[in-house]
């Protein structure tokens, strides 16, 4: 201080440099919105904070829920998201397609259906590929699933019992086994009932191979026919029917599909993420949490993708 009591220069100086380096930071900060499937929540957010370590200055902020609530929420709703991904690709062009706020989509990993249980479920002591539906089927068996209505884990489960009756040749088969999944155990997403087979609430739970490898969970090889897992066993996969409220659906390979929605607030940073998940940082943490991955992604709609994403794969249904 000088005997006028004012600051020196030099603090003075140092208080305006200070002041705008704050405000520098706050405007170079950025927050980038992702929602996703609730069963990406786990590799998600290992990836989001590489991200984050990789892209200093920004914060990504996931939200994650059934693939066809979330994407009502951008289409119905007006809410707005960087990057939009789902357990089910078909999702993007049915639902963000119909609203025109997304005309393409990449596939960036896959899964298989499974029913999870823990050595207290009944019947777990001799359960297995060949004969899992009959004792999922038995009285006082109790079964968790999604809504189909909301989420792809739901109405993929009933393709998967569809395309199981054909490929057992009991045709009785989904009829007898949505005997014992109530309404009582279905959620919006199966992930919400992982607690409830754990405390022995329920006995099975249809739910992904990735969820149930994160969550150290036992769970049933289904055989790739009918485990939705196989992109070349696409056209066999369409043999499952689900009926839903929205109509009938029919099955798909399990493979997720991601886009930027056209109301995105921040393309260039959901571009980034987006590469920076199909790279190698982002492939690794989605194979180690149990998803199936591909050193080039397939795309849909190539022609209306950003630039910077267009190299990185190679168009829908090639070899």
């Amino acid at each position: 201080m000088d005997n006028t009591g004012s600051p020196s220069l030099p603090l003075a100086a140092a208080a305006l440099a200070l002041s705008l380096a704050l405000a520098s930071s706050a405007a170079s900060a950025s927050t980038l919105t992702v929602y996703a499937a609730g069963t990406l929540a786990v590799p998600f957010h290992r990836i989001d904070r590489a991200f984050e370590h990789a892209h200093p200055g920004v914060t990504v902020k996931g939200e994650f829920g059934g693939s066809v609530m979330m994407a009502r929420r951008i289409a119905n709703l007006h809410q707005r998201a960087d990057v939009y991904a789902a357990a089910a690709y078909g999702v993007i062009p049915r639902v963000l397609g119909k609203a025109n706020l997304a005309d393409w989509y990449i596939g960036f990993a896959s899964n298989a259906a499974t029913l999870a249980y823990t050595p207290q479920s009944k019947g777990a002591s001799h359960i297995g590929p060949h004969n899992w539906y009959k004792v999922v089927s038995k009285p006082g068996v109790v079964i968790g699933r999604s809504n189909p209505d909301t989420d792809p884990s739901g109405y993929q489960f009933l393709q998967m019992l569809s395309l199981a009756s054909r490929y057992y040749h009991d045709p009785g088969l989904k009829k007898q086994v949505l005997a014992n999944a109530p309404k009582s155990a279905i959620r919006d997403t199966e992930t919400a009932l992982i607690s409830a087979l754990q405390t022995g609430q329920i006995d099975y739970l249809a739910i992904y191979s990735s969820s149930a490898k994160s969550h150290h969970l036992r769970y049933v090889k289904l055989p790739n026919r009918i485990n939705l897992s196989r992109p070349a066993d696409a056209a066999y996969y369409k043999h499952g029917v689900a009926h839903t409220s929205k109509g009938v659906l029919h099955g798909a390979p399990l493979i997720y599909g991601v886009t930027i929605p056209q109301n995105a607030p921040s393309t260039k940073l959901g571009q980034e993420y987006i590469n920076f998940l199909m790279g190698p940082q982002g492939r690794k943490i989605m194979a180690q949490s149990g998803f199936g991955t591909f050193t080039k992604p397939w795309a849909q709609g190539m022609a209306h993708m950003p630039d910077s994403l267009r190299d990185h794969v190679r168009p829908w249904g090639s070899s």
